[in-house]
């Protein structure tokens, strides 16, 4: 309680001072959809990365609560990673002039949507709790190592109109607007820790009920 609490207050202030700051002289209001696109993306990752670990971890000692966590963090991400495409899509139209361009980094992410997605077809699919916590945890595995080269690499081997990403360019902000980012991801990262431990104890209720 005292957490959600905290969360919320945070991240109302986050978005009120989002708002306050004056328009970008270039993209206008569009450009403040920065401060929300990149803290997603980064728990995205995060998300599908635990989802990883847990998953690898299944296997090792085969503990329903390892796939617990794996699969309530794959659920997270591939939500985080949604918000991350359309907040993505609103600042495409701002700098690029349509929401969506197929661009390296956006058709990697839209893939990325589509390999997260068939995970959870795959678990809905297999009936059978054990069978389906081994076949999700070496999913999980694959996908989860493929989500570096989808985010990371693959866009930077092509030719894109997505710039670089803004934590390494922070020279190119000003400090209040770094600041910002900073606390907004600092917000989601807490958001993230927030619902994993909600979907893990909805989880643990449902199996036991």
């Amino acid at each position: 309680m005292v957490l959600r609490s905290i969360l919320g207050i945070w991240m109302a202030a986050v978005t009120a001072f989002v708002f306050l700051l004056p328009p970008d002289p270039s993209l206008g209001h569009s450009a403040k959809a920065i401060f929300f696109h990149v803290p997603m993306a980064w728990i995205s990752a995060v998300a599908f990365l635990i989802a990883l670990l847990y998953g690898a971890l299944y296997l090792k000692r085969r503990k329903i609560e390892d796939d617990t966590v794996s699969s309530a963090s794959a659920g997270i991400g591939f939500w985080f990673c949604l918000g991350a495409t359309i907040s993505g899509s609103i600042w495409a139209k701002a700098s690029w002039g349509a929401y969506w361009n197929w661009d390296p980094r956006e058709t990697s992410v839209f893939i990325l949507l589509l390999i997260y997605g068939a995970y959870f077809a795959l678990r809905s699919a297999v009936s059978d709790e054990a069978l389906r916590a081994r076949l999700a945890a070496v999913y999980a595995i694959l996908a989860g190592t493929s989500m570096p080269f989808f985010i990371f690499v693959i866009p930077r081997l092509l030719p894109s109109l997505h710039s670089s990403p803004i934590i390494a360019r922070k020279m190119e902000i000003d400090a209040t607007s770094f600041a910002l980012l900073l606390t907004s991801l600092a917000g989601y990262t807490g958001i993230y820790i927030w619902l994993l431990k909600i979907r893990i104890r909805v989880e643990e209720v449902m199996r036991k009920g």
